[in-house]
């Protein structure tokens, strides 16, 4: 089961730095997030950094934030197409992917078998994410979803999932409940902690309210054949002395916890 580190996992340092991290560290590979760093969306660059560093790319994560809705195209099932042939030249093993926002009508109607299409002619698991409410301005309590047609992928059903621990947490979700619900679909974890506020926050695993241990035991005491990606929030980290032990501790958490 291999642990790979996502490449916003070094934010705001760029995609090459996630690759020499990974590899001085001992991750297993990357997970390319694809976003305005010019070198997380140039594929050459990516395959010269995986042989240069020998870290694998294990998954690429498609632009699906609302700050990347313009990359490689302005079209959502472009962008995905885009990511799915970046992830076989790669060699990556999984595209992860948000739900369509509420406002990509045409989209959201035809994600569900785009999603199948790519899986079956391309052979790579495409892994649907699942996401949270937010707190619009002026909204107090009030939390509304920006996906269509919930942040729970297994409302719709696909064959493949990504579970964010981080994303559970904001969302107020049961993690393990949701990870029952996927069942043998899910094939990636986003391994990250949360304090239960509205907010994507990435922590350390372990600091927050998410069971990331007991997840992750519970993977590694099943047929779990996935792959687990820290995605860690590191912006605050005032050196690289800091971000490398943070990163360090982070790995040592998920070895520990899957009896690695």
């Amino acid at each position: 089961m291999p642990v790979g580190l996502s490449t916003a996992s070094v934010w705001p340092l760029r995609a090459n730095s996630g690759f020499e991290l990974a590899a001085d560290i001992g991750y297993d590979g990357v997970e390319v997030m694809v976003w305005p760093d010019p070198i997380s969306q140039d594929i050459s660059a990516l395959k010269w950094l995986s042989q240069s560093t020998g870290v694998p790319v294990l998954s690429v994560h498609s632009p699906s934030l609302l700050i990347t809705q313009r990359i490689w195209s302005p079209d959502p099932e472009e962008r995905l197409r885009r990511t799915v042939d970046a992830a076989g030249e790669l060699g990556a093993r999984t595209v992860v992917v948000h739900p369509p926002f509420r406002w990509q009508r045409r989209y959201a109607d035809a994600f569900p078998e785009l999603v199948a299409e790519l899986e079956e002619t391309s052979g790579i698991e495409v892994a649907v994410e699942n996401m949270f409410k937010v707190r619009p301005p002026g909204g107090k309590d009030r939390r509304v979803s920006a996906f269509r047609p919930s942040i729970d992928p297994t409302d719709v059903g696909h064959a493949h999932y990504t579970l964010d621990l981080s994303h559970t947490a904001a969302a107020g979700m049961d993690a393990l409940e949701l990870a029952d619900r996927m069942g043998s679909g899910l094939t990636h974890l986003h391994l990250a902690d949360g304090s239960g506020q509205p907010k994507d926050e990435h922590m350390m695993p372990g600091r927050g309210t998410q069971p990331c241990a007991e997840l992750l035991e519970k993977l590694a005491a099943t047929d779990f054949g996935g792959q687990v990606v820290v995605e860690l929030n590191t912006r605050a980290a005032r050196t690289e002395a800091h971000r490398v032990r943070e990163l360090t501790e982070a790995l040592l958490f998920a070895r520990l916890h899957l009896g690695q």
